[in-house]
């Protein structure tokens, strides 16, 4: 039921009208909505726009020749001069990674390898840091029972650049309203609190996970 204004007497003849409320039997489009989840590779009209950047590359004979002789970086330098910011798709890195929904900063190799068949599809930024974290885990081999702490810290200064600000400039006290690394995990993490840091900065490319 809506509530009118009220109104004042007509003019003219002297007859005015007085509506006190309105009732409407139309439905009301509002009442109700249906929310549709865009799935892992997208709406289609998107990964349309990475599939024609892809068509585009394995036809190109050019980049097919410097993969084929194992020169990536050739081939991106040709990519970058001759395929991308081109009238009319304009393509560059950062559509084609909105369009396939990647997580996490897509590079230009990849694309390469995937359009070539190196490799079948993109990893999502979990899933590279579960490569780091075992690759850690393999060289440094830690007790089962820091594996979890581990996991949680590593992952963390990984993704997180206010935890690696805290660390790096030893502003534990930072960590008192933090939601990811408290000061109690700090401590508990004990000699791996030092070791990670390094380990990220020497042999992890955080640009990745951007």
């Amino acid at each position: 039921m809506l509530e009118l204004p009220p109104t004042q007497a007509g003019t003219g003849d002297g007859s005015g009208i007085s509506i006190d409320e309105f009732e409407s039997i139309k439905p009301d489009p509002l009442s109700s909505y249906i929310e549709s989840r865009v799935g892992y590779h997208g709406m289609k009209i998107d990964r349309k726009f990475y599939d024609q950047f892809e068509e585009t590359v394995k036809k190109d004979d050019t980049v097919r020749e410097h993969y084929e002789r194992g020169n990536i970086k050739a081939a991106e330098e040709y990519i970058r001069d001759n395929l991308f910011d081109k009238p009319e798709e304009f393509f560059n890195l950062e559509k084609l990674r909105k369009s396939v929904q990647l997580d996490r900063r897509l590079w230009l190799w990849e694309i390469i390898e995937k359009a070539f068949g190196g490799i079948d599809r993109f990893k999502s930024k979990d899933e590279l840091l579960d490569e780091e974290l075992d690759k850690f885990v393999s060289i440094h081999r830690p007790d089962a029972s820091h594996i979890s702490r581990i996991r949680d810290f590593f992952k963390a200064y990984i993704t997180d650049s206010e935890i690696r600000d805290i660390i790096e400039n030893k502003q534990y006290n930072r960590l008192a309203t933090n939601p990811k690394v408290t000061i109690a995990d700090l401590k508990d993490l004990e000699e791996w609190r030092n070791i990670i840091p390094e380990y990220v900065k020497d042999y992890v490319s955080l640009n990745t996970f951007l």
